[in-house]
């Protein structure tokens, strides 16, 4: 393809392309987390506890020390039990 309005059409289209291959691929990862999520909770174990786990495992210790922190600090601040 030649060149449109200045743009490279080729290179346009061949980006376009790997990131519709990149969509269906993430797509597919996510049903495949979606049905490791079924089978925990199939199997007894709360899933909105484990998401939250996995959450805090992608985080930096400094990052989730304050985030933990700041969560003590305003359940003290509403009157929560810690």
């Amino acid at each position: 393809m030649a060149d449109v309005g200045g743009i490279a059409a080729d290179r346009l289209k061949s980006f376009i392309e790997r990131i519709e291959r990149l969509e269906e691929e993430k797509a597919a990862l996510t049903a495949d987390i979606r049905e490791v999520y079924a089978e925990a909770k199939a199997t007894g174990f709360d899933t909105k506890i484990m998401r939250q786990v996995v959450k805090l495992r992608k985080m930096d210790s400094n990052d989730r020390q304050e985030q933990e922190e700041l969560l003590d600090l305003y359940k003290r601040a509403v009157g929560l039990e810690i």
